[in-house]
């Protein structure tokens, strides 16, 4: 018998598909994750493909040559952005409002900043499409994840600012937000006494 849950993937006492809601939306959701991330205990990006049936996740860095996401990205009804802090990127809420040019598909970089920051940049595919970026949301609650930036968010956390800037529907989307405090709460329940202090602060 495996110790892993076979749908999330994690420890089976720390499995999260207790915590998941499925749940529909207009937005088509791609994540393409940095090998790096696929054996993190605290991987966000499975929440959002248990939770979202229209959520696709890939693994890899350069996907300039990858023949599934190219030929999806040729299909001319399909109007992708990839969601990336770039100098040119337009915030999703101004985009939003405009409805100039309905987005289908939003791709996020599940990574370190660097790790997403190398991959944007070796992937030729990517750097065609638009970018947008996330405005006005509050800082991150990855507790027990450092983030180089204060205002730092989890993939999780990026997907549900966004998901809801695009379609405007918060409460919809907020088991997406449940499911990731839930599996915070759990690894922090598990750390020995004072290990979250030393290393994270005061203790939530």
């Amino acid at each position: 018998m495996s110790r892993y849950c076979e749908d999330c993937g994690k420890a089976g006492n720390a499995c999260i598909c207790q915590w998941i809601e499925k749940i529909d939306a207009r937005t088509e959701l791609w994540i393409l994750q940095h090998p790096s991330e696929v054996s993190r205990p605290l991987g966000t990006a499975r929440i959002l493909t248990l939770s979202l049936p229209n959520a696709r996740l890939w693994v890899g860095e350069d996907f300039s040559r990858h023949e599934e996401i190219n030929s999806l990205l040729a299909d001319p009804d399909r109007h992708a952005a990839v969601l990336y802090p770039d100098e040119q990127a337009v915030p999703l809420s101004r985009r939003a409002a405009s409805n100039s040019l309905p987005l289908t598909t939003l791709i996020l970089l599940d990574g370190t900043w660097k790790k997403a920051y190398k991959m944007w940049r070796l992937s030729a595919n990517l750097q065609a499409l638009p970018c947008v970026c996330l405005d006005d949301v509050p800082a991150g609650n990855y507790r027990i994840r450092k983030s180089p930036k204060q205002s730092g968010l989890s993939t999780v956390e990026a997907a549900f600012h966004a998901l809801n800037q695009l379609e405007g529907e918060s409460r919809r989307f907020l088991p997406l937000v449940t499911a990731f405090e839930k599996m915070i709460d759990y690894q922090i329940s598990q750390m020995p006494p004072g290990l979250f202090e030393r290393h994270y602060g005061k203790q939530p």
